[in-house]
C-alpha cells in the first residue's frame, strides 16, 4: 500500500484532461448538470489525485480547489469546478457527484456516500482510486491484444480486393491475347474477379446493412442476451469474457463491501455494472437469495458461472467475516487468469492469420501462373 500511495503522489504533478457524456438523472439529489465528455483516463488520474490529497490530510474543500487549478481546461474542469461550488455551498461530496451521473456512476457515489457516513473518506478514495487503476488496466490489455489482428485482417482485405480488381483483369486480357484453354483454378479466380468487379457495390451495400442490422438487433434485449451467451460459449475467447466478468464482479463487490456499502445494495449495483445479461441475472438471483436471507456461496454456486474455487472462497469469507478480502482475492487471481489466457489466444490467433493469409495468397500465386508455366510448356515443345 505505501508504494501505490507513493506512486499516487509522483502523479499528483500530472496534468489531467479527458472526455464520458453526462447527462441524464443524478443518482442524489439535485438536478443533473450537462456536461462534455469525459474519459476514464481523466477520471482515474481526478481520484488518484483526490485520494493522494487526502491522505496528505487536506480537506475535501482544499483538495478539490487544487485540483481545479492544475486540471487543463476542458470537461473534467468544469466538473471539478461544479463540485468546488457545491461544496462550499455546504452540499456533501457524494451528493455534489452525483449530479454527474455519467462520470461518477451509482458505484462511486454510494462508496463515497459510504466513506463519509463512516468518516473513511480518505479509505474510500484510495480504494475507488486502486479499483479504477485495475478495472482500466484490464481493459487496456484486451483492447491492445484485438489491434493487431483487427490491422492485419483489414490490411489483407484491402489487398485482396486490390488483387482482384486491378492485378487479375490484366492477366486476364494477357491470357485472351494469347489464347488455349485455361486452368480450372484460373477460370475460378477470374470469375471472382469479375464478379467483385461488377457487383462490388452490392458487396459493400450487404456488408454495411449486415452490420449495421446486427448492430442495431444487439441493442435490443433478446438480441443483447443472445450474443452475451454466444461470448461466453466461443472456444477460449469465452473463457476470457467469463474471467474479465468474474473477475469485476469480485472486484466491484469487494470493494464495495470494504467501503460499508449494504449488501444488497451493493449486489445491486454490481448487477448494474456488469456489462453482461447473463451474469447480472445471474447477480439478480444472487441479491434476491440474500435479501430472502440466505448466504452468498449457494446462490453463487446455483448460478453455474462461477467455479468451486471463487464459491469456497466467498463462503469462507462470509463464515469469518472477511468477505471482501476474498473477493480482492478472487479478483486479483481472475486478473492474472485473463493475461494468461488473452496471450494464448494471442499465440494461437497469429500463426492462425498467416497460415490463412498464405494459403489465400498461394491459391492467387498459382491461379496466375500455372497458364504461364503451361504456355512455357507448349512453346519448349516447339
Amino acid at each position: 500500500m505505501p508504494d501505490i500511495i507513493r506512486q499516487r503522489r509522483e502523479k499528483l504533478a500530472a496534468a489531467t484532461s479527458g472526455g464520458t457524456e453526462a447527462s441524464g438523472a443524478p443518482a442524489g439529489g439535485g438536478a443533473p448538470k450537462k456536461i462534455g465528455k469525459v474519459s476514464k483516463e481523466a477520471l482515474t488520474q481526478f481520484t488518484t489525485q483526490l485520494s493522494t490529497l487526502q491522505d496528505a490530510g487536506m480537506p475535501v474543500l482544499r483538495s478539490l480547489k487544487i485540483l481545479e487549478g492544475q486540471i487543463a481546461k476542458g470537461p473534467m474542469k468544469e466538473v471539478v469546478r461544479g463540485l468546488v461550488e457545491d461544496v462550499e455551498g455546504g452540499t456533501a461530496l457524494s451528493e455534489a457527484m452525483a449530479k454527474y451521473p455519467t462520470v461518477f456512476d451509482d458505484l462511486f457515489v454510494n462508496m463515497v456516500r459510504a466513506g463519509e457516513a463512516g468518516g473513511a473518506l480518505t479509505g474510500v478514495l484510495n480504494r475507488l482510486a486502486e479499483f479504477l487503476e485495475k478495472a482500466d488496466a484490464l481493459v487496456r490489455k484486451i483492447k491492445s491484444a484485438l489491434i493487431y489482428p483487427t490491422l492485419v485482417v483489414t490490411f489483407a482485405i484491402a489487398v485482396m480486393f486490390y488483387i482482384m480488381l486491378a492485378v487479375v483483369p490484366k492477366f486476364e486480357q494477357a491470357f485472351q491475347a494469347l489464347g488455349g484453354q485455361l486452368p480450372p483454378p484460373t477460370l475460378f479466380l477470374i470469375a471472382t474477379s469479375r464478379f467483385l468487379g461488377d457487383w462490388w457495390w452490392a458487396i459493400v451495400a450487404g456488408v454495411v446493412g449486415t452490420v449495421v442490422g446486427f448492430l442495431a438487433w444487439g441493442k435490443t434485449s433478446g438480441g443483447k442476451k443472445t450474443l452475451d451467451r454466444i461470448k461466453l460459449r466461443l472456444p477460449l475467447f469465452g473463457l476470457i469474457v467469463s474471467g474479465t466478468q468474474v473477475a469485476r464482479f469480485a472486484r466491484t463487490l469487494g470493494t464495495l463491501s470494504s467501503s460499508g456499502v449494504e449488501r444488497l445494495r451493493s449486489l445491486d449495483i454490481v448487477a448494474e455494472a456488469a456489462g453482461n445479461v447473463v451474469f447480472e441475472e445471474a447477480v439478480r438471483k444472487i441479491q434476491t437469495a440474500v435479501r430472502e436471507g440466505e448466504s452468498m456461496a449457494k446462490p453463487l454456486a446455483e448460478t453455474g458461472l462461477f467455479d468451486d474455487i471463487v464459491v469456497n472462497m466467498v463462503d469462507v469469507g462470509e463464515e469469518t467475516g472477511e468477505l471482501d478480502k476474498m473477493l480482492m482475492k478472487v479478483a486479483a487471481n481472475y486478473e492474472t487468469t485473463v493475461d494468461t489466457r488473452i496471450a494464448s489466444l494471442m499465440s494461437i490467433l497469429e500463426p492462425a492469420l498467416i497460415i490463412t493469409l498464405g494459403v489465400f495468397v498461394g491459391f492467387i500465386v498459382i491461379a496466375l501462373f500455372l497458364p504461364l508455366l503451361k504456355i512455357q510448356e507448349m512453346l519448349s515443345r516447339r
